[in-house]
């Protein structure tokens, strides 16, 4: 539950980092992110196809040629939405942004702002909207095909 925190309590529990200017041959230390949501990388292409499944089954439900600009469009935007996270895990420094293995996700699960969640509900969790657009899909185009 969320719980009102007044400035005192933070100050007191709070860690305050300065920005000291860093000499000329010294290297600033650099923030570390994860950028893999502690997911294994079958996760993403789960959700991914999911998505890709809608669309197809839209295309080929209603097959309407004026549907390709905004399939295009849906296309450019899970482009970005996967792609950019993969950049991300492939370019960081070696060793420090890599996703779970299925054996460490089964294991540790993952860490969220409510706590730690075991790895079946992390996916339930992850999974359900994905699974439910491509419902959503099935339905649209088979009442399409009824009416």
């Amino acid at each position: 539950m969320s719980q009102m925190l007044h400035r005192e309590i933070v100050a007191e529990k709070a860690i305050v980092y300065t920005i000291h200017p860093v000499a000329e041959k010294e290297e600033a230390p650099r923030a570390f992110f994860n950028h893999t949501f502690e997911l294994p990388t079958g996760v993403y292409i789960a959700s991914l196809a999911c998505f890709m499944t809608f669309l197809a089954t839209m295309v080929v439900g209603f097959g309407n040629p004026e549907l390709g600009i905004p399939m295009a469009i849906f296309g450019v935007f899970f482009a970005g939405f996967y792609g950019i996270p993969t950049l991300f895990v492939k370019e960081s420094p070696e060793g420090t942004n890599k996703a779970l293995s299925w054996g460490q996700f089964r294991s540790r699960g993952i860490n969220t702002l409510t706590g730690p969640l075991p790895a079946g509900e992390a996916l339930a969790q992850v999974m359900v909207l994905p699974v439910l657009i491509v419902l959503w899909g099935v339905a649209c185009v088979t009442i399409a095909a009824l009416v």
